[in-house]
């Protein structure tokens, strides 16, 4: 390899890492965006209005369901 050969992979590999890094950075900085657009979409929901809908409605238990598939 010629020392001008060496330069141009040199080059070509930064080159790649710069390009690589500048995706990274931006795939950061839209998945952040994204996330401050979805939480000011979530609606505004008041403390009493919180506990009218867990009376209602109860806390999603974690217990397992079982679903059963009968074939006839």
């Amino acid at each position: 390899m010629n020392n001008e050969t060496q330069i141009r992979t040199i080059t070509n590999l930064g080159e790649q890492k710069l390009k690589t890094l500048i995706k990274e950075s931006i795939k950061e900085s839209i998945g952040a965006e994204i996330l401050k657009l979805r939480a000011a979409f979530l609606p505004y929901v008041s403390e009493k209005e919180q506990k009218n809908i867990e009376q209602l409605y109860k806390k999603p238990s974690r217990k397992a369901a079982k679903i059963y598939n009968i074939e006839i």
